[in-house]
């Protein structure tokens, strides 16, 4: 028996994030894209024109995306929201917009599911890791019942270089992990750019990304917290020291840290916990999460990002 698909609309769909999230969409055995909104200068077009010259998925705009009309974000969001289950949010605009935006939708039973940091230090918004945090879930009934929200919520996922090690910490967590030294090398797709938007990092490397050094070291303590009543505690440890560089790679982040833990560990059992890292949400078989959520490779030469 065939599954009805969640009905689904992107907010920003015309950006670099936007269309990723339209390409990572097509043939989803979950969700349909049914919606696409931009900004008012791409508002009335269809979707194939209004990225015309600027499509940069390696993949052909999906049929099913070409001909739908291009919505306005803001202008026609009582027409979005009767037509769509769930956002994905992919704007890129003032942060204080972007909250009032998210709010509008999930004050009107839409679940957002956003990529942007705006709401990532708002209370009561989870800020998702699913195989590290399932349990910060919780927060969307806190949520809910501080705004008076019947089916909407707002959910966020973090800083896309944080990803790399946060689930280190959480798999070592049995060895007190105390401090971390973290040097980050982030590919372009991380600023939403390509490198024909963005020649001048052609065989070059640009030591300073504007407040990622921040998100770094702090947001690993909220997606590593504990719900204590209806607040989320930080976590304290670890300590998190980063270096963030923006390196000539069209995708794909790497991160080399050094961590200080609190109990010895033996080189197998760091790759044991590694290896067999317990994940929450295995038994969901989600349609695009990995067999095996994290891996150990020995060969000098990985990993890579390709």
């Amino acid at each position: 028996m065939e599954t009805k698909k969640l009905k689904v609309g992107i907010l920003g769909a015309t950006g670099i994030v936007g269309q990723r999230f339209v390409s990572l969409l097509d043939g989803h055995p979950w969700f349909e894209t049914v919606v696409v909104a931009a900004s008012p200068r791409s508002a009335g077009k269809a979707y194939e024109e209004a990225v015309r010259g600027r499509w940069a998925m390696e993949t052909e705009i999906p049929e099913n995306v070409k001909k739908l009309i291009v919505k306005g974000v803001e202008d026609d969001i009582n027409k979005i929201a009767k037509e769509v289950d769930l956002v994905f949010s992919a704007l890129d605009m003032d942060k204080e917009q972007i909250k009032k935006i998210e709010e509008a939708y999930a004050g009107r039973d839409v679940a957002v599911v956003s990529n942007n940091s705006a709401h990532r230090w708002t209370e009561d918004v989870p800020v998702m890791m699913p195989e590290i945090n399932p349990e910060h879930l919780k927060l969307i009934g806190i949520q809910r019942k501080n705004r008076g929200w019947k089916k909407g919520l707002i959910a966020v996922k973090p800083n896309c270089s944080i990803q790399s090690y946060v689930p280190i910490i959480k798999a070592l967590e049995k060895y007190g992990p105390k401090k971390m030294e973290v040097t980050t090398a982030q590919a372009i797709s991380g600023a939403g750019k390509t490198f024909d938007t963005f020649p001048e990092i052609i065989d070059n490397v640009i030591p300073f990304i504007k407040n990622e050094e921040e998100k770094s070291e702090k947001e690993p303590m909220k997606v590593l917290g504990k719900i204590k009543g209806s607040k989320l505690v930080l976590a304290e440890m670890p300590k998190i020291s980063a270096t963030c560089l923006r390196v000539a790679a069209a995708d794909g982040h790497i991160a080399s840290v050094s961590i200080e833990l609190g109990k010895d560990i033996s080189e197998k059992e760091f790759i044991d916990a590694i290896r067999n890292y317990n994940n929450p949400i295995a038994e969901l078989n989600l349609p695009s999460a990995p067999k095996q959520f994290m891996k150990y490779f020995g060969e000098e030469d990985r990993p890579q990002t390709k």
